[in-house]
């Protein structure tokens, strides 16, 4: 079975190819991906009618560009899927109405997926994907969440952010450093020239006794640390600083965070008993997290599985192969009704 998915949830559109086999994981035949960063950092941060407007320009083309590298015919495709939600209304619309579109021309039935499960199985798409069961950690956007994974569709939250995600957060902390659009991955490569214990910086509900997350007060006593420096440098702008105190900043920023995500990770596993851990979404792509894991894993015996680098963020991959494994498993079948809707605002928990 040939599924051709499409993610068009924010800032990134993405078209791919995925195959089903009778026994183990699906193959990805293909995959295209147009990022809109360059478009939006003249803004600071995503316009969604300007994201939406771009996606009408590029699912085409992209389309085409993944059926020749797949050496497949549109006429092939068994099913097509979509990114029914979280995401930008008009941005998701896009993806559904081609989806859509699609499946009523080629007569093939269609399948709406869910934005953070597509994330949350991405690492099956690597060369060393995972079983079932494990513990998952989803830092994707504005979403941090630990889930107890059992299967396709099988998934208990054990805890999530109440405010602000650690996506968010280094955004943000970046935006207050004068770091361009998007910042965290900026703020991530200047941590790695600066001291990570230079500034103490709190490590929120650390302590909590529970699995939950909040970054909105780090975010806080970063905006504070940085005007106190700024005031003790007697300069206007955090880009007048040197650099190495800048570095230092990014770097103490980053390490609170990925404190956090790593203990509670760790507390996690050990709460559920498996020795298995999943990380997926975009800020599984930082490159100190992922060592700190691999790291304090490696002393507890517990396997770590990610996503390749270049599918951390959203694309059209994690999209189709979400539907497949979804097909696969009998747990949902797609439909040929064809009317659609889209959920901006979608619980994990309530697919």
């Amino acid at each position: 079975m040939l599924v051709l998915g499409f993610e068009s949830s924010c800032d990134e559109t993405g078209v791919a190819m995925v195959q089903t086999r009778e026994h183990g994981v699906p193959t990805l035949l293909s995959h295209a991906l147009f990022s809109q960063i360059e478009m939006h950092q003249a803004y600071g941060g995503v316009v969604p009618e300007l994201a939406s407007r771009d996606h009408i320009r590029r699912v085409l083309p992209l389309t085409q560009e993944v059926l020749e590298a797949s050496g497949r015919s549109l006429a092939e495709v068994d099913v097509v899927a979509y990114t029914r939600g979280p995401g930008l209304a008009g941005a998701l619309l896009v993806g559904a109405g081609v989806a859509c579109a699609m499946a009523a021309a080629l007569g093939k039935p269609v399948l709406g997926v869910h934005h953070l499960e597509g994330h949350l199985l991405s690492p099956f798409l690597s060369e060393d994907p995972p079983e079932f069961p494990f513990v998952a950690l989803l830092v994707s956007g504005g979403h941090t969440q630990l889930m107890r994974v059992d299967g396709v569709g099988r998934y208990e939250m054990l805890g999530e952010s109440i405010d602000d995600a650690a996506g968010e957060a280094f955004d943000k902390s970046a935006k207050l450093m004068g770091l361009a659009y998007p910042g965290g991955p900026l703020l991530a490569r200047m941590a790695e020239e600066g001291d990570p214990k230079a500034y103490a910086l709190p490590r929120p509900l650390l302590h909590s006794g529970n699995l939950d997350f909040s970054f909105a007060g780090l975010k806080t006593a970063v905006l504070v640390q940085s005007q106190k420096i700024m005031a003790a440098a007697d300069v206007a702008q955090f880009e007048d600083l040197p650099h190495g105190v800048r570095c230092d900043l990014a770097a103490s920023t980053q390490a609170a965070i990925v404190e956090v995500l790593v203990k509670k990770s760790l507390t996690a596993l050990k709460q559920t008993g498996m020795s298995r851990l999943v990380v997926a979404g975009g800020v599984g792509a930082n490159r100190n997290l992922r060592a700190q894991l691999n790291a304090e894993c490696a002393k507890r015996k517990v396997r770590v599985h990610y996503p390749e680098m270049h599918l951390c963020t959203d694309n059209g991959a994690m999209i189709a192969m979400a539907a497949a494994m979804r097909l696969q498993s009998g747990l949902q079948a797609a439909t040929t009704h064809y009317a659609f809707d889209v959920k901006p605002r979608w619980p994990l928990d309530m697919i």
